[in-house]
C-alpha cells in the first residue's frame, strides 16, 4: 500500500468532544469487568480502577500531524489512560520489524488489507470478547474489514476509494459515460501548453482497479477457483481499455505526484484520485467536484475500496492496563461523531459509522466519494494478494508505455504465481 491511498485524519472537531470523549471512555468493556477479579483494568476515571499507557502508531503527512496530536491531547486529558502517539515513516516495515521483537505499539492505524498477512504471522490479535463497541454499529462492509478468519482485528473508522474529480472551472458537470468523459478532455487537452485532460497514477494497480474490474476481470479473488485473474481476458480488455482512452489524455508519467499535480495545479479537467488528496486541492484552491465514476460501453467500474482500521497489536494480547488504554482509544475515536464529521468536511473522509454513514447529512464531496464506495470492491485481505501489487504495477507501466498489454499481464500473472510457489 502507498502512502498517497490512505485515508487521513486533517482535523479534531471541538464543540461536545470533551463530552462525548469521557462518557465513552468511562465506559468499562466485558473484559475490564471479568478484570476485577484479578485480570486487566481498562477504565477511565473510576476511583481505585487502574490506568494505563498505550503507544499508537501511524502514517501521516505533516499538515495532518497537527490534528492527530489534538485528538490523542483531548483523549488522554479526559481519560485515566495515557495514549503516546508516533508518526511512523514506514509503518510495514516498522511494525514487521518491531512487534516480532515484543516491541511497537498496542495499536496501529492502516488500510483493512493487512489483516490476513498479519494475523497468520501473529502480529495482530483478536479483542472481539472484550471490547465495548459492537460491530453492529458500522456498516456491512467495515464490519467485514474488522475481522478476519472470524476474529475482530480492529475498529474501523473510514472508508477509501477513487472516484472523479472535476475542475468546476473548466467542466460543468461531471460526464456520466467516458464517451462524455473523453469528448472533455479532448477539449482540454494541450499538453504543449501544460494543459491535460486526466491526472490519474496509472502505474497503481488501485488506482486501476476500477477498470480492470469494469469488464469482469479481476487481479485476485481467493473465492475462485482460479484465484489469481491478472491475466484473464476479462482484466486485460479492462487494462486494455484505461490505455486507449486514458493515456492519450495524461502527462507522460505515469507515478503518483505528476499525475496529482496536473489537477492541482489547476492544469488538467479532470482527476482520479482518493479522499486523501482533497486537503491538497484545498490548499490549492481548486474549484472543484467529486462524482462516481462514469461507465464504459458495456461495462461498470469497480474500484477497490479500503477500510480504515485502528489495528490491535500483538502487545494487546499481553492484557493489562496497556491494552485496556489502546482498547479505549480506539473505541472512543471509531464512536465520536463530531470528530469523524469535522474529517468528512475537512477531507472527504468517508464515515463507516452506522448514524452518520447513513444519515444522508453527509458533505457533498463526501456523497460523491460515498457513491464510488457503493461501485466498489473491496481490497482482498488475504496473504496471497501481498505478491500481486509489485508484478501488476510493472505490467501498468508497461501498458502505459506503449508495450503489449496482454503480454505484459501474462508476465505479471507468471511472477506472481512463482512468487506464491
Amino acid at each position: 500500500m502507498t502512502m498517497e491511498r490512505r485515508t487521513l485524519l486533517k482535523r479534531l472537531g471541538t464543540a461536545g468532544v470533551a463530552a462525548m470523549l469521557a462518557g465513552c471512555v468511562g465506559v468499562q468493556s466485558q473484559g475490564d469487568q471479568t478484570a476485577q477479579s484479578g485480570g486487566e483494568s481498562s477504565t477511565a476515571g473510576g476511583s481505585g480502577e487502574s490506568a494505563g499507557t498505550a503507544k499508537a502508531w501511524y502514517a501521516l503527512p505533516d499538515t495532518e500531524l497537527p490534528a492527530r496530536k489534538s485528538a490523542i491531547k483531548q483523549f488522554n486529558q479526559n481519560s485515566a489512560h495515557t495514549v503516546e502517539g508516533a508518526d511512523i515513516s514506514d509503518m510495514q516495515k516498522k511494525t514487521t520489524s518491531a512487534i516480532p521483537a515484543g516491541q511497537g505499539p498496542q495499536t496501529f492505524e492502516w488500510a483493512h488489507d493487512l489483516a490476513g498477512d498479519y494475523m497468520e504471522r501473529g502480529f495482530i490479535v483478536d479483542q472481539g470478547d472484550k471490547l465495548n463497541v459492537s460491530l453492529d454499529e458500522f456498516t456491512d462492509a467495515a464490519a467485514e474489514a474488522a475481522q478476519y478468519d472470524g476474529n475482530v482485528v480492529g475498529l474501523p473508522h473510514t472508508a477509501e476509494t477513487v472516484a472523479l474529480l472535476y475542475n468546476k472551472e473548466l467542466v460543468d458537470e461531471a460526464p456520466q459515460t467516458v464517451a462524455d468523459m473523453k469528448a472533455v478532455m479532448e477539449e482540454h487537452h494541450d499538453p504543449s501548453n501544460n494543459k491535460y485532460g486526466l491526472g490519474m497514477p496509472f502505474a497503481d494497480p488501485y488506482f486501476l482497479s476500477a477498470w480492470a474490474h469494469a469488464f469482469g476481470g479481476y487481479y485476485f479473488d481467493h473465492t475462485k477457483e482460479e484465484q489469481l485473474g491478472v491475466a484473464k481476458p476479462e482484466t486485460v480488455k479492462g487494462v486494455q481499455f484505461a490505455v486507449d482512452n486514458f493515456v492519450p489524455y495524461m502527462p507522460n508519467d505515469p507515478t503518483y505526484e505528476p499525475q496529482a499535480s496536473a489537477f492541482a495545479e489547476g492544469n488538467a479537467a479532470f482527476a482520479i484520485n482518493g479522499p486523501w488528496y482533497l486537503s491538497t486541492l484545498n490548499e490549492k484552491g481548486v474549484d472543484y467536484g467529486i462524482a462516481k465514476l462514469p461507465k464504459p460501453e458495456g461495462g461498470d467500474p469497480s474500484p477497490f475500496t479500503g477500510i480504515t482500521l485502528w489495528y490491535f497489536s500483538k502487545k494487546m494480547g499481553e492484557g493489562g492496563p496497556s491494552a485496556a488504554a489502546a482498547r479505549a482509544f480506539a473505541e472512543w475515536y471509531v464512536t465520536n461523531e463530531e470528530l469523524l464529521l469535522k474529517n468528512a468536511e475537512e477531507t472527504g473522509n468517508i464515515p463507516v459509522l452506522k448514524s452518520l454513514a447513513e444519515s444522508g447529512d453527509l458533505p457533498e464531496n463526501v456523497q460523491g466519494f460515498a457513491e464510488a464506495v457503493q461501485q466498489g470492491y473491496p481490497m482482498p485481505a488475504h496473504p496471497k494478494m501481498n505478491k500481486v501489487w509489485d508484478p501488476v504495477k510493472a505490467a501498468l507501466t508497461k501498458g502505459f508505455n506503449g508495450k503489449d498489454v496482454p503480454k505484459a499481464m501474462e508476465t505479471a500473472a507468471e511472477e506472481i504465481r512463482g512468487n506464491w510457489e
